[in-house]
């Protein structure tokens, strides 16, 4: 235990640069792949602290790795810094006040998850230096999770081939273990091919494209019925094909985001969908044409790493939020509706408690939290690596996930000391993995015999390149 003294001692004494990191990626919101200002300033401060640095990981230009150390086992310390459409917001304030501009916002907090992260990986670094130990550890910068799948992309380009522990994080309203639970999914663009015609002299001859996407989405619709409990179908219109109703559409686009409990649900899924999109188009005499944009793999569990990294978390204890920030998130708090606030306590398998602004306690491992519905690229890390995830609190308990009370919750001090009590989480486990080979071994054992009853396949098409121009 005097290994993880010294690696949060570490952790503290650093944390000034990265809570400042966190802050600049705030200010400067990007959309998946369009990173470049946030990957920027993740590079310069990876070189500052000394790391090896390696750029345009797996030819994605907003990714970076950062190394240090030599020999011994390999533990990735993964980051994030995409941010999200439509959640600009004042800083701080606890009401809708959205800033000028593009109106992206830090919506789900990766401005604090690639700082925590980093942060980590520096006092991994630091403390493997100081004592000389063999062992080496990387600092993964990577984009466009929200929609983007650049951690799969990763992954087939096998960037994670060589490391034997991923360990990462996310922005929450409790602290504890990440369940190792969330949906596969994958993103297609359905394009409609009509024929123009105007739509008053000569509706006879127009073919409309836009029926078609309407005719899609109603047969999804009728489809929901009809598919697992756990599954979702989402759809958002990329092209209805003019603003001039007086015409006849002769192209629209529609994406779809379809998730299910594993691959081969979502490929069956994926199938259905399909098929109705090209029952569309026979009933309106269209042609329709299908791209994946993206794709990722459900999260897989590894047992014995998520009780060494909740060890930790029971050792240190929840953050250290004072009477200011329980206040502070008091007032977003009351923006939000009492089934907001008990929603969060349900998933995460914890009684409802009144009055309670901010996580005070640490989530058992073996609570019974409602099932993540989400979907998340760490997915894919995690089967071709063991992989653990912490859940840090940095926001008011009942904060919606994507929402304006989030982002503005992101540079407040809670935020902050949030940051730095996970990054001791993450570094402190990556500690125990190098010091434990019993640990190590058993978590290499629990993988393979996971992968091994149902083997990995790589979601994205082999020819799929990783689209970097899906947010220009």
């Amino acid at each position: 235990m005097q290994n993880t003294d010294e690696i949060w001692r570490l952790v503290d004494a650093k944390k000034g640069p990265f809570e400042q990191l966190s802050d600049q990626v705030w200010d400067t919101p990007e959309l998946c792949y369009t990173e470049f200002r946030s990957c920027a300033e993740h590079t310069a401060l990876l070189e500052r602290q000394g790391f090896r640095v390696t750029k345009n990981v797996a030819g994605i230009p907003t990714a970076v790795m950062g190394e240090a150390g030599e020999d011994g086992p390999v533990i990735a310390i993964l980051g994030e810094y995409d941010a999200l459409p439509g959640l600009g917001q004042e800083s701080g304030v606890a009401e809708a006040r959205p800033l000028p501009g593009d109106g992206h916002g830090h919506g789900c907090g990766h401005n604090l998850l690639g700082a925590a992260s980093m942060l980590a990986a520096t006092a991994v670094k630091d403390y493997l230096a100081a004592r000389g130990i063999k062992g080496r550890v990387r600092y993964y910068g990577c984009p466009a999770e929200e929609g983007g799948a650049a951690k799969g992309f990763m992954a087939r380009a096998g960037v994670f081939s060589d490391v034997d522990v991923a360990i990462s994080w996310h922005p929450a309203a409790f602290s504890g273990v990440n369940e190792a639970i969330s949906l596969a999914n994958t993103r297609i663009d359905f394009t409609f091919h009509g024929r123009a015609a105007h739509a008053a002299a000569a509706p006879h001859l127009g073919r409309s494209a836009l029926d078609a996407v309407e005719l899609m989405n109603v047969g999804v619709n009728y489809m929901r019925e009809h598919m697992p409990s756990d599954a979702r179908v989402h759809y958002a219109l990329l092209d209805a094909g003019g603003i001039a109703p007086n015409v006849v559409q002769a192209r629209a686009k529609v994406r779809y985001l379809i998730r299910a409990g594993d691959l081969p649900e979502l490929t069956r899924l994926v199938e259905r969908v399909r098929k109705i999109a090209q029952g569309a188009a026979l009933m309106t005499e269209t042609r329709m044409e299908s791209q994946v944009v993206s794709a990722v793999s459900n999260l897989l569990a590894n047992t014995p790493l998520e009780k060494a990294m909740y060890d930790q978390l029971v050792r240190l204890g929840p953050p250290p939020f004072d009477e200011a920030d329980r206040a502070e998130a008091a007032k977003f708090q009351s923006t939000l509706s009492d089934e907001d606030v008990a929603s969060a306590f349900r998933r995460v398998g914890l009684p409802m408690r009144q009055g309670v602004s901010l996580c005070d306690q640490i989530v058992p491992l073996d609570a019974k939290s409602a099932p993540m519905v989400g979907s998340t690229d760490v997915g894919d890390v995690s089967w071709v690596v063991p992989t653990v995830q912490a859940r840090g609190a940095t926001y008011a308990i009942g904060t919606p996930g994507h929402s304006w009370q989030l982002t503005a919750q992101g540079k407040l001090p809670a935020a902050h000391k949030g940051l730095a009590h996970v990054a001791k989480v993450m570094a402190g486990t990556a500690i125990e993995v190098i010091h434990d080979e019993v640990l190590l071994a058993r978590a290499k054992a629990d993988h393979e015999a996971r992968v091994s009853r149902n083997p990995y396949v790589c979601p994205l098409p082999d020819d799929l390149e990783p689209p970097v121009k899906m947010s220009a």
